[in-house]
This record gives structure tokens, C-alpha cells and sequence, in this order.
């Protein structure tokens, strides 16, 4: 079972409904809430077969990628640079995986 992936979707999907509650933006709750069930699909292809890593890992990178630009540019740490650290680290988790 891949409690760390499980963990990692529903961090994505409980923020994406907290930041809802905070602004009310609806873009980013349906936004969040997809991400989160990707990650959270990914997590159990990953507990069915460990080297079945490749939407996890999209799902991660292209978190990384977005959520990365926006902490560069506005420096925030919440929400945009915590979700791109825990997206990076899930990477290197899931690279790990392969070894």
C-alpha cells in the first residue's frame, strides 16, 4: 500500500478545499480536486504494481512545475512553495521506487 502517495493526494485535495473556504476560488477547488484524485489513482497504481509510476509522476512534476512558478514569482511560501516542495520530494520518491 502507498500510504506516502495516498497522504500526498489527500494533502493536495484537503488544500485545494481549505483554499476554497479561504478565497472562494472555484477555479482552483475544481483544479485542486482533480489533482488530487489523479495523485490519489496514481497511489493505488503504484500499491497494485511498485513500478507502475508514470501518472504519479506526471502529476508530481507537472505540480512541481506550475506551483514552482508561482512561488518564484510571488515568493509565498503557502500554499505555492510548500505544495512545490512536497511535489519535488514526491519525485524523488517515485524515482527512488525504480531502483
Amino acid at each position: 500500500m502507498d500510504f506516502i502517495g495516498f497522504g500526498y493526494a489527500a494533502l493536495l485535495t484537503f488544500g485545494s478545499i481549505l483554499g476554497y473556504k479561504r478565497k472562494g476560488g472555484v477555479p482552483s477547488l475544481i483544479a485542486g480536486l482533480g489533482v488530487g484524485f489523479l495523485a490519489g489513482y496514481g497511489a493505488y497504481r503504484v500499491s497494485n504494481d511498485r513500478r507502475d509510476i508514470k501518472l504519479s509522476l506526471f502529476t508530481a512534476f507537472f505540480l512541481t512545475t506550475i506551483m514552482g512558478v508561482r512561488f518564484k514569482r510571488s515568493k509565498k511560501v503557502m500554499p505555492a512553495g510548500l505544495v512545490a516542495g512536497v511535489s519535488l520530494l514526491m519525485i524523488l520518491r517515485l524515482v527512488l521506487l525504480l531502483v
